[in-house]
């Protein structure tokens, strides 16, 4: 699978169904610890190019996929147009669960409210009846809490932990905790897809996703605690689409 360099991130070529597949190819190489899948939007290129810490995180990932619009448009744009679609995973979650159901693998939903987690679980339970779920457990734990909630997923056999606990939080406890979970085969950072998935929050209409205006949306819903990070992160994350974007040629 070919990735280019996104405003300085790796980021792979590959659509909705093709990321799903590669759950299957993972499930069937097997491996001692689970693959790190992270996704990328504006705001994550912004904060892998100004926090040392998030990028060492993101340098982890065996695989990330382009979340955001803006992500593909900077892909056509300046790395020879390298995204064949956007693999959001609000949509992409669902490719992978129809996969899922049909060859059997299990998934374990981490993060969000209690009320939140159990409705995303009830309304996945319900669009897809013979889709295993092996556990869940809500993001509300300390640190000292972390050993539990790892052997709460081990034992559930779990193939795939869904993993909402925002950014940069989620992709830490990833990093983390991967050595410390044995038989999954995908760590998947999903941000707040619970909340879309139980109904809490409407996604944008599909004219807003088709041009990229979803944050648009999200600001107009909650523009108090996104204005002032709207406004830096959209600026720099077009710079470094600038300026740290390029073909993979190998």
């Amino acid at each position: 699978m070919q990735k280019h360099i996104i405003g300085g991130v790796p980021v792979s070529s590959l659509t909705c169904d093709q990321l799903a597949s590669q759950l299957l190819h993972d499930k069937n190489e097997g491996g001692n610890t689970p693959k790190l899948v992270f996704s990328m939007n504006g705001e994550g290129i912004s904060a892998y190019n100004s926090s040392c810490e998030f990028r060492a995180l993101v340098d982890q990932a065996d695989l990330i996929h382009p979340d955001g619009m803006s992500v593909v448009w900077a892909g056509r744009l300046f790395a020879g147009g390298a995204f064949p679609e956007r693999v959001a995973t609000t949509d992409a979650f669902h490719n992978v669960a129809r996969l899922a159901q049909k060859e059997g693998l299990s998934f374990f939903f981490l993060g969000a409210t209690e009320e939140v987690n159990e409705k995303a679980v009830a309304s996945v339970q319900l669009a897809y009846p013979g889709l295993k779920v092996a556990g869940r457990r809500n993001g509300y734990f300390t640190d000292a809490e972390t050993q539990a909630v790892c052997d709460q997923i081990n034992a559930s056999g779990a193939d795939v932990v869904w993993v909402a606990l925002g950014r940069p939080k989620q992709e830490k406890w990833c990093a983390e905790n991967k050595s410390k979970l044995s038989n999954v085969t995908w760590l998947k950072t999903c941000g707040g897809l619970f909340d879309f998935l139980s109904g809490s929050k409407p996604r944008a209409p599909q004219i807003m996703q088709t041009f990229g205006l979803e944050w648009l949306f999200r600001l107009a819903n909650d523009p108090k605690r996104l204005f002032k990070r709207y406004l830096t992160t959209n600026v720099h994350s077009i710079y470094c689409y600038l300026f740290k974007s390029r073909k993979n040629k190998s």
